[in-house]
Parts: structure tokens; sequence; C-alpha cells
């Protein structure tokens, strides 16, 4: 089997764990708005491009050497930017097997505290939830128009290293908020890198919910966080 060529429109916090958890098993590329950032991706194991909202001869030239596409950039309110900037060159991507989209558990809105799985109709409340409908909509359109598989991953609040209730106790910013019957669903960014590495793994289309199953008030995870701690 030939080497996979990753590509990451939108290398940030979960972009980057993807990387580190596997390193070496596939070259990977990905872009960020910031040449600053550009040592952070290197670490991570990923090649650095430049995206601002125009398709580079850079990126172009990468896309055309990609297997497997990976897309981590929010919705505006002009539709997607990866599509409204490099959709043509996605569709005529010569080597391109599969194609992943980054999306929110938000989508479904509010159902009462009641359970959902991917079944469910999206009922979205928030502008920004409807803007993720609809990029959401938009790339299983292009899936169907190229005949490639498109997995929409849904990720509920993501925490691990440098984002979690333990680090925001400890510089002072954790707040216990109480919002009576209000509770979250969380997903630890390696399970995010693992549940990627799988449907990269077979080329895998469909729709997924890629969180814990243990919902809990945020005042809970905050209490808890700092019992391990011992503090109050």
């Amino acid at each position: 089997m030939s080497e996979k060529q990753i590509f990451i429109f939108g290398a940030g916090y979960s972009g980057r764990a993807f990387a580190r958890a596997n390193k070496g098993a596939a070259t990977i590329f990905g872009t960020t708005r910031s040449p600053e950032k550009f040592e952070t991706l290197r670490q991570a194991g990923i090649a650095p491009l430049l995206f601002d909202g125009a398709l580079t001869d850079e990126i172009g030239d990468a896309l055309r050497k990609t297997t497997h596409l990976l897309i981590s950039v929010a919705p505006e309110e002009a539709g997607d930017p990866v599509l409204g900037a490099a959709r043509e060159a996605i569709a005529q991507m010569p080597l391109l097997e599969w194609i992943g989209y980054l999306s929110t558990v938000g989508v479904y809105g509010n159902y009462d505290g009641a359970w959902v799985d991917e079944t469910a109709e999206c009922r979205p409340v928030s502008k920004r939830s409807m803007m993720r409908v609809a990029a959401e909509q938009d790339w299983l359109e292009l899936g169907r128009e190229i005949r490639r598989p498109v997995a929409i991953l849904r990720l509920s609040g993501i925490y691990g290293p440098g984002r979690n209730a333990l680090l925001n106790l400890e510089n002072g910013s954790a707040r216990r908020l109480v919002k009576p019957d209000q509770v979250f669903n969380r997903i630890h960014c390696d399970d995010i890198a693992g549940s990627l590495w799988q449907l990269i793994q077979g080329n895998k289309g469909g729709i997924f919910n890629v969180t814990d199953d243990l919902p809990a008030p945020p005042q809970d995870v905050v209490a808890y966080a700092a019992s391990l701690m011992g503090i109050e």
C-alpha cells in the first residue's frame, strides 16, 4: 500500500493532536493563517502552509499529492471558506481517496436532555450551528459528485493537554458556573485522533458522533478536577 498523504485545512488543536498521534505513519500537510505558527505545526509533524482564504500554488501542489483530506475550518456566512477557495481543485485531486470534516454536536440543537445519536434530526438554534449544518451538506454533496467517501465527525467539547479543567484551576481561570439542567458531553483530543485514523484506514464515510457517553454539568467537571488536585 502506498504511503498516505494527508492534508489538513485548519491544523489547529485537533489537527495537531492527530498529527502527533500518527507522526511517521503518513506525510501530513496542514494550513494555518499565521506564519508565526509554522514552528508549532512542524513540531507536531506537519509541513506548514499558509491559507488565508485563497488557493496558493503551494497548496495546489500539495493537494495534487494528497490521498486523504481533512477540513477543520469553521464556516462563514458566505459558506465554507475551503470550498469557496478550493472546491474545483479538490474535485480534480487525482489521488484523493477520502474526505473528513470536523463538525460539532451543536448541530442537533436542544433535545431537552434526551439521548441523541447519528440518526437524530439536526435542529440547530444558533447561527453558527446553522452554518455548520450547511457546510456539512456542502461537503457531502461534493463527495457524491466526485464519488468519494465523506466522513462528518460531530465533536463534543474538546479537552486535552493545555485545554482542561486542571490547567484552568492552576491558572485561576476555572469557574463553577451552575446552569440548572444543563449538561455537556466531552471528548479528548487523542480520541479524536484515533477516530480519524480508523476512518482514514478504512476510507469510511458517513456521520459519526465523536464523544463520550457521560454528559455532566460543567461545575461537576471543575469540582472533580479540584478534588484530584486536593483543592477546594
